[in-house]
């Protein structure tokens, strides 16, 4: 078993909230907002949070909005529970940077999105994910939208992405059963799946 899944494994369990990024009317982020929402959720029970995920506005905030976001989300959880930063973007360098401020910042692992708008190949979405890797020793977990990127990560690109040592998980939300279990029969034993959808969860399961 790597240690990314050793890490993700004893951390990611439960339910887990992609919070909103809530903003003020005149666009900015509302940080008295969203450390209310942060203490809501923790208060509540949940088992992790993800910040700026795709969910948390993270393709219309700036770079240098997103990665204060993730900083604030670190400082405010204040280990109470996982945070997972949102490092997506379908530029595999602002990925990157993205994801080592998140190191930086403290996050306990990234979730990376496929590349949106794009449309890349499998073979580009396995360089993409792949040069992240390289970048970061930060547990990385990939995250499939197809309804949102436009684009399907499938069992095959997933399995070989599985075998850096830093990718650990797959967030699944294609919709789409029969593929989910086609990950899981690809990917090794250590290799986690969680459900991206909340109607699919106990069938995923």
């Amino acid at each position: 078993m790597t240690d990314a899944y050793q890490q993700i494994k004893s951390k990611l369990q439960g339910a887990i909230t992609a919070l909103v990024t809530p903003m003020k009317p005149d666009g900015a982020v509302d940080y008295d907002a969203l450390a209310r929402l942060i203490d809501w959720q923790i208060d509540a029970g949940i088992h992790a949070l993800v910040a700026v995920g795709t969910t948390g506005e993270s393709a219309t905030l700036a770079m240098d909005e997103h990665i204060e976001v993730i900083r604030f989300f670190v400082k405010q959880v204040a280990g109470r529970v996982p945070v997972i930063a949102g490092t997506g973007a379908n530029s595999t360098h602002e990925a990157i940077i993205l994801t080592s401020a998140a190191k930086e910042a403290g996050a306990d692992c990234a979730l990376l999105v496929v590349p949106y708008y794009n449309k890349p190949t499998q073979e580009g979405m396995y360089q993409h994910f792949k040069a992240i890797a390289e970048n970061t020793s930060l547990p990385l977990v990939l995250y499939n939208v197809p309804g949102r990127t436009g684009s399907n990560l499938m069992p095959a690109t997933v399995a070989r992405l599985a075998k850096l040592s830093n990718v650990a998980a797959l967030k699944e939300a294609s919709g789409n059963l029969e593929q989910i279990a086609e990950v899981v029969r690809q990917t090794p034993e250590d290799f986690l799946v969680y459900s991206g959808d909340d109607s699919l969860t106990l069938p995923v399961l």
